[in-house]
C-alpha cells in the first residue's frame, strides 16, 4: 500500500503509519455512513419530490384555491393508499408510474415563483453603476467620510493611470463623429 521510499527510516515509517491509520479510519467512517441508508433516503426523497411536483402541477391546473385543495386531498389519499407497501419492486414501479403520470399531465405553462429559475424576476437585481455615487448629496456623503475620501483618491489614481496609458484627452476626443 505504501511506497518503500517512505518506509526507509524507522521514525519516518512510524509517522507515515500513524497518518495512514488516521486516514483509513476516516475513510472507513465515511464508507459506513455512505453505505448505511442512501437507498432509503433516496427513495424517501424521491417520493417526497414526486408528491411536491404533483402538488405544484395541480396548482398550475387549478387556480381556484378550493378546487386545488379538493384535488390535493385526493392526491394525498392516493399516496396514503400505498404507504404501507413493503415490496421494493412494487414500490419502485409505483414511483416510476407516478413520475410518468406527473410528466404526462404536466401543465403547458407551469406556475413559477418570480425569484425562482424561470420566474419573471429571476436574477433581475439591478447593480447600480459606480457613477451613481457621484450624484449623492453632500449630506449623504458626510455619513461615510472615510469611504468617499478613499473613493476620491482612487478616482484621481485612475485618471493619472489613464493619462499615462492613453495620453491626455483633447477637444476632439469627446466628439462621436
Amino acid at each position: 500500500l505504501l511506497p518503500k521510499s517512505l518506509l526507509q527510516s524507522p521514525s519516518n515509517s512510524r509517522s507515515v503509519f500513524r497518518r495512514f491509520r488516521k486516514v483509513s479510519r476516516s475513510v472507513n467512517r465515511f464508507r459506513a455512513r455512505a453505505m448505511s441508508a442512501p437507498a432509503v433516503v433516496a427513495h424517501t426523497k424521491r417520493v417526497c419530490t414526486l408528491y411536491k411536483k404533483a402538488l405544484r402541477n395541480l396548482e398550475a391546473w387549478y387556480d381556484r384555491r378550493y378546487i386545488y385543495r379538493y384535488h390535493a386531498t385526493i392526491l394525498r389519499a392516493r399516496f396514503d393508499q400505498h404507504k404501507a407497501e413493503r415490496d421494493p419492486a412494487v414500490i419502485a414501479q409505483l414511483v416510476a408510474d407516478g413520475e410518468r403520470e406527473v410528466f404526462e399531465k404536466q401543465h403547458f405553462q407551469p406556475k413559477k415563483f418570480p425569484m425562482s429559475p424561470g420566474g419573471v424576476a429571476f436574477e433581475r437585481e439591478v447593480i447600480p453603476p459606480d457613477w451613481v455615487l457621484d450624484y449623492w448629496h453632500p449630506l449623504e456623503k458626510a455619513q461615510y467620510p472615510e469611504y468617499f475620501a478613499r473613493r476620491e483618491k482612487r478616482k484621481e489614481e485612475y485618471v493619472t493611470w489613464w493619462e499615462k496609458q492613453y495620453g491626455k484627452a483633447t477637444a476632439t476626443d469627446s466628439h462621436h463623429h
